[in-house]
């Protein structure tokens, strides 16, 4: 089903009008295909989308879920979790706390990584650790920590990759088993965070497009990987200026593979290989 530009602006416009949810600064190929897919799904033209964001907040929530991304893994990319571990981490090794942000933590895999990666440093107890989201419901599996076995187990070697080998000296290996930090029941197809790594995060709901620092501190290091893309170049901008207001001097930042910096904002960062830090 293809809609117009129109049609799309009415939708936006529903969402400011009957929700708190603003939409104009997102991608706009990105947004119209999610709202293409659902007409299909629920099997509604425009004018009735329009009438259920107004009349239904149960449709209206979870087509908001429907509308922004929610994918993650275990130490997704393991080439930048490398760079992480052995780049990024020890600059703030001397420090007293380090406080570490992940921004669209969806399902929380990627807490869960860091956490493992921290405490594989003994740097996990002086590490604060904070992870927001948009979507209450992927906030509330991060949470829990409990995740299906058999998806999860094609993303075990990312584990070994970075958890077990030096990629700058393959004579160094660590032997660490995957159950150290997760229980693991084959049966019921469950891995479950070990309670030491549930009870670190502070997990928050927060909307990116308003800009609000929903944990009132600075941070160290700040990842929001693979979030950009769904924003159009304003909102980036925008939200790239945020992370910087948010960032301690010497902070840093991690974007997702093919995000990148353009525009003003760039020349308040360095490029330092996979991360950027901030001037």
């Amino acid at each position: 089903m293809l809609i117009t530009a129109d049609d799309v602006q009415k939708v936006i416009l529903a969402y400011k009008r009957y929700s708190n949810y603003h939409f104009d600064d997102y991608s706009e190929k990105s947004f119209t295909r999610r709202v293409e897919k659902i007409l299909i799904d629920y099997k509604l033209d425009i004018d009735g989308f329009v009438l259920k964001i107004k009349n239904d907040k149960d449709f209206m929530e979870q087509s908001v879920k429907d509308i922004t991304v929610n994918t993650t893994e275990l130490f997704r990319d393991p080439k930048i979790w490398q760079s992480i571990k052995y780049r990024v981490l020890p600059r703030y090794e001397e420090q007293e706390n380090i406080n570490i942000w992940h921004a669209g933590c969806s399902t929380g895999q990627e807490v869960y990584s860091m956490m493992i990666l921290l405490h594989e440093m003994n740097l996990l107890d002086k590490a604060n650790i904070y992870a927001s989201d948009l979507n209450n419901d992927v906030l509330e599996v991060a949470k829990k920590g409990e995740y299906k076995y058999r998806f999860n187990m094609d993303y075990l070697e990312n584990y070994n990759q970075v958890i077990k080998i030096n990629p700058y000296n393959f004579d160094e290996y660590k032997d660490v088993p995957f159950d150290k930090y997760f229980d693991v029941d084959k049966t019921k197809d469950l891995m479950k965070a070990k309670n030491f790594l549930k009870q670190k995060p502070l997990f928050r709901r927060q909307d990116l497009v308003k800009q609000e620092n929903v944990f009132y501190t600075k941070f160290d290091l700040i990842l929001c990987r693979n979030v950009l893309i769904y924003f159009n170049y304003e909102l980036q901008n925008r939200t790239l200026d945020f992370f910087h207001s948010m960032l301690f001097n010497k902070g840093s930042l991690i974007l997702g593979v093919h995000e990148s910096m353009l525009g003003p904002v760039a020349a308040k960062y360095i490029k330092k290989g996979v991360y950027y830090l901030k001037k």
